[in-house]
């Protein structure tokens, strides 16, 4: 391949592509706008990826949160609309008899699913607010940003502290936050009851967790006692090992309860749920699919752009034939000619790849810059894995080469003598 080190070559292919300026940009487009759509379209499924995965950061994926409703089929002597409970005690049991589970987090809350909240007040100051009863696994599966303080620990729940950890929109109803009053140790008053602030959280994002700016925690034992519930459990947080199937343990975990609390095996309405680890394995396999037909499509695009180049340079070679047939009778030898054709589809192809990457590129960056401090918008990050790119240009030069054949081909079989015949 020493044509491709000699000056003439280039010279060649520059007054060949010259001569012919707009219907070489206008094939040239083919191949840029399937590299563009390639490189643009893969790195916004994975801005998106990369949003979604800021926008649960923090959040335990492969969850399931479970709570009781009513039966609607008789069993056991018990008649249908029967309303169930979830217990303390039933953790245990779930534990033991699933072991896909690694570990769960009950809650009670008052103000989340359709109750309403709780009345809060400090210094004159009254509002409701949405007040939950939690472990301090619970953090493990929904992670607060704290500002202040701390969240709830052991020592809270075994000696039922009156501890709270209040969202920012409560401190900034409650507390001096233009002069960054420091909450904690100071009391907020909750049902008649003063419970010391430890903590101060914030929310990401809105729907980035099961909490909001507008919601407390305090121990799930001071919660029990506080509204006389017992050992009973609002809902429990399931989190399945990340190498469990969570649909499994979904199912496992209402067969247990239903099994325990006398509740017909096909009562599907007994315990409700959400399951989290469903939900979002959809999610991914969504954006998998954006990226599988990304590829197909841009691949798609670029094989038209280079078809499109083969007809070009068809068009090229009887264009040239007159001269081709005096490089011929002056001693070209075919392998050169041939070369030369080869050589100028891939600078083609090459060229406009090229054109094509750092306009998707530039795209990308733009995207970028406008959603990076949109916080609710999940897209994040926009990239491209380069070996993906550089796949693609060798995929493009091949089929460039491939193509490049058919008229090179054409060029060689073409006679001296009859090529300087023709006009």
């Amino acid at each position: 391949m020493n044509i491709i080190f000699k000056k003439d070559t280039w010279q060649e292919i520059y007054h060949s592509l010259q001569k012919n300026k707009l219907r070489t940009f206008l094939t040239m487009i083919g191949v840029a706008w399937g590299m563009f759509l390639y490189v643009s379209l893969l790195g916004a499924a994975k801005g998106m990826e990369n949003g979604f995965n800021k926008l649960f950061s923090g959040f335990a994926t492969n969850s399931i949160f479970m709570w009781a409703q009513n039966t609607n089929i008789p069993y056991a002597g018990f008649p249908k609309g029967r309303q169930m409970n979830m217990h303390l005690s039933d953790m245990e049991l779930l534990e033991k008899k699933i072991p896909e589970i690694d570990y769960i987090s009950p809650q009670n809350s008052r103000g989340n699913f359709g109750s309403a909240g709780e009345q809060m007040s400090r210094n004159g100051k009254t509002a409701t607010y949405t007040l939950n009863g939690d472990y301090p696994i619970g953090n493990k599966i929904s992670e607060k940003k704290l500002i202040y303080g701390r969240y709830i620990n052991d020592a809270d729940v075994s000696g039922n502290k009156n501890v709270i950890v209040i969202g920012e929109e409560i401190y900034k109803n409650f507390f001096d936050h233009k002069k960054n009053e420091n909450p904690l140790g100071k009391s907020v008053n909750v049902k008649g009851t003063f419970f010391n602030v430890i903590g101060v959280f914030r929310v990401k994002r809105e729907g980035g967790g099961m909490e909001n700016d507008q919601s407390a925690y305090i121990p799930l034992s001071t919660f029990t006692k506080m509204y006389n519930d017992g050992d009973k459990v609002g809902y429990f947080a399931i989190v399945s090992k990340p190498d469990a199937d969570v649909n499994l343990v979904e199912e496992k975990a209402k067969a247990e309860l239903r099994k325990k609390y006398n509740v017909s095996p096909d009562d599907s309405n007994a315990y409700g749920s959400f399951n989290l680890g469903k939900e979002f394995a959809k999610l991914t396999g969504f954006l998998s699919g954006m990226q599988l037909l990304t590829i197909v499509v841009g691949t798609l695009t670029i094989l038209a752009g280079v078809i499109a180049i083969s007809n070009i340079l068809l068009i090229t070679v009887k264009e040239r034939t007159k001269e081709i047939g005096i490089r011929r009778a002056i001693g070209a030898k075919p392998a050169e000619v041939r070369n030369q054709i080869l050589l100028e589809s891939v600078v083609i192809t090459l060229t406009s790849g090229m054109l094509g990457f750092i306009f998707g590129i530039t795209l990308l960056m733009i995207l970028d810059a406008a959603t990076k401090n949109q916080d609710e918008f999940p897209f994040y990050n926009p990239t491209v894995d380069y070996s993906n790119v550089f796949s693609a240009m060798a995929v493009m030069v091949t089929l460039g080469l491939i193509v490049g054949m058919i008229p090179a081909q054409r060029a060689v079989k073409i006679r001296p003598i009859e090529a300087l015949r023709s006009e």
